[in-house]
């Protein structure tokens, strides 16, 4: 066998093990730029809205073992894809301010079964509204156990026709994919607003993720009324979900940044590689064959 093949070779095998041995070294930006790197334009800042994101490092990351990579490229390698190995949920929804933790995540990995397709052969529209519908009961009970058990019997009541409860008044939701069996999905609410005193009504953001794609396979937006059951009348949000909501608007602000600067490291660090390996004059891809 080529050498230059079993240099390649070697970086995958290294690459391997050490995802396999979770590595916790914080990312790096050591990686050794190439003489002419300086005239190489930086990467520029991810989209948003880049629902391909993840993908797109991974594939990054392949061009550059494609052209050989050193054993301390591939150490780099090795941490980006066990830190969006593990951080991917984070990394795609809470940029956006989702918070994703078992705390506040309405279902997490709950798994889709073959029932839910229909015979065009993908999850019928239908079961993205039951996925929203499931996850913001168990929204609702995230409140009432972790978040504010102080008015827990409140929050419990809410989804319930007992005292004041949250009734879906309207809801819109955009298809992203058509998701098939089998596969599992996480699904997150979080406030698009902070409601105030005087309202009726807040309306909350959903993202239904594909745990096989690892992206969203829907969006739904929520618009909740609060409802006096005994009054049998609308109702303003109560003073307990206010001050529930502030904490939580607070909480998805501050994960939006941490986020962000998260995805910058991430991204520095893939483009240092890059530089260091295809991204140059000399760059030569490796075919495994004599030259």
């Amino acid at each position: 066998m080529k050498v230059r093949l079993q240099q390649r070779l070697q970086a995958q095998h290294i690459l391997h093990l050490t995802c396999n041995k979770q590595c916790i070294r914080a990312l790096s930006l050591s990686v050794p730029r190439s003489s002419n790197s300086s005239s190489t334009p930086s990467a520029p800042a991810p989209a948003t809205n880049n629902a391909r994101w993840l993908s797109d490092i991974k594939a990054r990351i392949g061009k550059c073992i494609m052209f050989g990579m050193s054993r301390d490229q591939t150490q780099e390698a090795a941490t980006v894809m066990k830190a969006i190995g593990e951080e991917w949920r984070a990394l795609v929804a809470g940029r956006e301010g989702f918070l994703v933790g078992r705390k506040r995540a309405g279902l997490l990995r709950q798994a889709v079964v073959w029932g839910e397709m229909d015979r065009m052969e993908h999850v019928n529209n239908v079961m993205y509204i039951r996925y929203a519908e499931s996850a913001r009961v168990n929204w609702a009970y995230n409140y009432a156990v972790h978040i504010d058990p102080e008015h827990g019997k409140e929050w419990m009541d809410s989804v319930t026709p007992n005292g004041f409860g949250m009734i879906l008044k309207s809801m819109r939701t955009d298809y992203k994919f058509p998701m098939t069996w089998p596969d599992h999905i996480s699904v997150f609410h979080k406030l698009s607003y902070l409601p105030s005193a005087s309202e009726s009504s807040f309306v909350l953001d959903v993202m239904i993720l594909s745990e096989l794609h690892q992206r969203p396979a829907a969006r739904c937006v929520e618009d909740i009324a609060v409802y006096d059951y005994l009054k049998k009348r609308k109702a303003t949000v109560r003073p307990f979900m206010l001050k529930a909501f502030e904490q939580t608007w607070a909480e998805q602000e501050a994960e939006k940044v941490r986020v962000e600067k998260r995805i910058q490291e991430i991204e520095s660090t893939v483009r240092d590689i890059e530089r260091a390996t295809w991204d140059r004059k000399d760059a030569i891809e490796d075919m495994g064959g004599s030259r």
